[in-house]
């Protein structure tokens, strides 16, 4: 699974994991990480979630990445936004109001472009990685983050064997080991959807649980 893969997704319109309103787990459980009134958020992997949105509404300013050009411009078309442009070794910035997207690699990312981001929100990136990206990801990006980051991240857990992702499960073990050597990791919730997810038990899904983290960077 390459960038590629997520490419002709967004060219097809194959995007089942957009949602039509922002994450119910972010809204009920972003309080609890008291991140403060203004500070910058970053959003890896972005797409064009609702959650970009709702979290500029709380005050936040918010900085994503996503790789689809065609996302970020969705993004602020169906938001009727008309951000301001510019390059820079990251990628293609585009800018309105308190969202920032950057369109580019998420991996090239450094802590100078960061530095100041004190909180993290993670609905649908460490589930769409395979397991070897998913270390790079959680010890590699997610060092790059300031001491006192905080961060919500919502995972997928479900029976290995009977679905191949993406998205793919991350059980708690693994959560534990990606974050848990410069993280303090706490589980907010987890939540039974099966239910709500006629698709996965179309897929044969036997269970499905979602489950949301509280992660504070360790100084």
């Amino acid at each position: 699974m390459d960038s590629e893969f997520w490419l002709q997704r967004w060219r097809e319109g194959r995007t089942g994991f957009h949602q039509d309103r922002p994450t119910p787990l972010l809204l009920e459980h972003w309080p609890r990480l008291e991140a403060a009134p203004g500070s910058r958020v970053f959003v890896p992997l972005a797409g064009k979630s609702l959650d970009l949105a709702w979290l500029a509404a709380q005050g936040h300013r918010v900085l994503g990445v996503e790789l689809s050009p065609l996302a970020v411009a969705q993004f602020f078309a169906e938001h009727g936004l008309t951000p301001q442009v510019h390059d820079s070794r990251y990628g293609r910035h585009y800018r309105a109001g308190a969202i920032e997207l950057i369109c580019g690699d998420a991996f090239a990312l450094d802590a100078e472009v960061l530095a100041d981001c004190m909180a993290v929100y993670d609905r649908a990136a460490l589930i769409a990685l395979p397991p070897p990206l998913r270390r790079r990801y959680g010890r590699e990006l997610y060092a790059r983050l300031p001491a006192g980051c905080r961060g919500l991240v919502i995972t997928l857990e479900y029976p290995q064997h009977e679905k191949h992702g993406p998205p793919f499960c991350v059980p708690e073990t693994e959560v534990a080991e990606l974050y848990g050597r410069d993280w303090d990791v706490a589980v907010l919730e987890r939540r039974d959807i099966l239910a709500q997810q006629p698709g996965f038990v179309t897929e044969g899904l036997s269970a499905l649980e979602t489950v949301a983290y509280r992660l504070v960077r360790k100084a």
